[in-house]
């Protein structure tokens, strides 16, 4: 196929391509583990996002670790 087409494609409808890939890979998820365990996957998956988006910011792990923990926890 033609690159430039793809491109097109990509830049019209990028995010109903997205959003249809990620609605059917979470109704699989369901299907296979089931709704609790779903939700659970779902939720280590957006705080990995999260502290790997901050680690990219290039913030200190200890300050991650300060705001997400209680404090004194790890002094």
């Amino acid at each position: 196929m033609d690159r430039n087409l793809l491109e097109e494609i990509w830049q019209s409808h990028g995010g109903k391509i997205l959003g249809c890939s990620v609605g059917f890979i979470i109704g699989i998820l369901v299907l296979m583990l089931g709704f609790f365990q779903t939700l659970f996957v779902l939720f280590c998956v957006i705080a990995g996002f999260m502290v790997g988006k901050r680690i990219d910011e290039k913030e200190d792990l200890m300050d991650i670790l300060d705001k997400l923990l209680p404090p004194g926890y790890h002094r």
